[in-house]
């Protein structure tokens, strides 16, 4: 059993100096343009300077009709390249494998930053969304591998595709949202296509030591258990991706449908043959305890968002103490902003019921 602080091999030839990898958090910290905002950088900076394996941005725009929230990092246009630069630069000086998550909201941007009608694999009502046309969808994909150019230019050690939590590439896996009849819908397969066409043209596109990640949820917005393990057979059995980041918002919770009950969620991802991809998970993974004890279950790494956002030295505290837990909740948004959150992260993390303490 690997421990939490081994080294990660991966296998475009990267290897992580641990186990700990910061999940992707949403922020609002960057400016309205996309560009790096002085708050983004600071509060990343510091989970590099707090021992993290690797550090991922926040769900960056591959396009400006993809923005998800207000004040998003921005990989969509050469006028981020000097921020994303500076960036990894900050990241890497600290021995973290530095990665931008790729991300396109689809049916869930909002209008009103977006400027326009959110798209979606088919129309939805709901949403207000209405279906891309196959020139688009083909767009949307060349974005992906473009915004994957530009952070590879920038000098980030990686990229990873945001597949999970009702975003664009999710929207085309679920069957529920996904109605479509040319050959982006339908079948699995053809459901998964625009996933498996971004993977192969980030991967003729960058350098071959260029880390490449996907994250996926199995839960939510439409998906079928059985698919998304499907499709995270199909991306390990393939081997084009270094790592899987399964987002479970819990990993000890069993499953929603009712024919896999008779198992943890998490070990319907760890019982997959993974040959050469490594395979994570998050979901309220809190002390130090919990993060080797899914790692004895066959987790390759650990993803910690919450314990992240209170603690930018989490790992360096569970190194020093293998029974570490995080200070207790509510806190003091002077907390958090000694913890590198700017102004607008603390406002966003007040969305979190009982996480940031009321002004007395």
């Amino acid at each position: 059993m690997a421990s939490l602080f081994d080294p990660l091999p991966l296998a475009s030839g990267a290897a992580l100096k641990n186990r700990f990898v910061l999940a992707p958090l949403t922020n609002s910290q960057s400016h309205a343009d996309g560009t790096l905002g002085d708050d983004e950088l600071r509060c990343l900076k510091m989970r590099a300077e707090g021992g993290f394996g690797l550090v991922m941005t926040c769900a960056s725009s591959v396009q400006h009709a993809g923005i998800g929230f207000p004040g998003q990092l921005g990989a969509h246009d050469d006028r981020h390249l000097e921020g994303l630069t500076r960036l990894a630069a900050a990241l890497k000086a600290h021995d973290a494998h530095a990665v931008v998550q790729l991300h396109h909201a689809g049916m869930r941007s909002p209008a009103e930053l977006i400027g326009g009608q959110p798209v979606c694999p088919s129309d939805n009502e709901e949403f207000k969304a209405r279906a891309l046309t196959l020139s688009e969808v083909e767009r949307a994909a060349q974005d992906f591998i473009d915004a994957a150019k530009r952070c590879d230019r920038a000098g980030f050690d990686g990229v990873e595709l945001h597949g999970a939590h009702g975003y664009l590439l999710c929207q085309f896996l679920s069957p529920e949202i996904n109605q479509r009849t040319d050959r982006y819908g339908g079948s699995l397969e053809d459901r998964a296509r625009l996933l498996f066409d971004i993977i192969d043209g980030v991967r003729a596109s960058c350098r071959k030591e260029f880390s490449l990640g996907v994250r996926l949820s199995p839960e939510r917005f439409g998906l079928k258990l059985s698919e998304i393990q499907e499709v995270a057979q199909r991306l390990m059995r393939e081997g084009k991706i270094d790592y899987l980041d399964m987002s479970l918002w819990n990993v000890f919770k069993t499953p929603e449908e009712e024919a896999f009950k008779h198992k943890s969620l998490l070990s319907c991802f760890t019982e997959l043959d993974r040959g050469n991809v490594r395979l994570g998970a998050a979901g309220k993974l809190m002390t130090g305890e919990e993060c080797a004890r899914v790692m004895r279950d066959g987790l390759d790494f650990v993803v910690i968002g919450r314990g992240a956002i209170l603690h930018h030295d989490f790992p360096e505290r569970v190194r020093a103490d293998a029974a570490f837990t995080p200070i207790p909740l509510p806190v003091s948004p002077d907390y958090l902003r000694d913890e590198g959150l700017g102004p607008p992260f603390v406002q966003y993390m007040r969305n979190w019921k009982g996480f940031v303490a009321d002004a007395a």
